[in-house]
């Protein structure tokens, strides 16, 4: 992952709203959540909520297909596992330790 990539994801999640959606469509993975069912859940308005999707979905967190009438959104664990080793890379560079992972 370059530097840029993890500046646009942390960007991305640095709104707490942001951040607390993209954490449900998390817990709700594999299959993820109609936004109707993440504006319930989350107890915003859905402007405000396609707001923060449109945001977090540019960053590459999350993924969205359109079913029928609906938009299902996906959490991206594949970033986020790339981001945790972008940071992690040079963890105890000289020696030993790689924190481990899933901890």
């Amino acid at each position: 992952m370059k530097t840029a990539k993890a500046v646009q994801v942390f960007e991305a999640l640095s709104a707490e709203s942001r951040l607390e959606v993209f954490r449900l469509l998390v817990k709700n993975e594999p299959n993820g959540l109609v936004a109707g069912d993440i504006a319930k859940k989350m107890k915003i308005p859905s402007t405000t909520l396609s707001f923060h999707l449109k945001t977090i979905h540019h960053a590459g967190l999350i993924s969205v297909e359109k079913e029928g009438r609906f938009l299902r959104y996906r959490a991206n664990i594949a970033l986020v596992n790339e981001l945790i080793d972008y940071l992690t890379a040079e963890c105890c560079t000289g020696d030993s330790c790689k924190p481990p992972r899933g901890k």
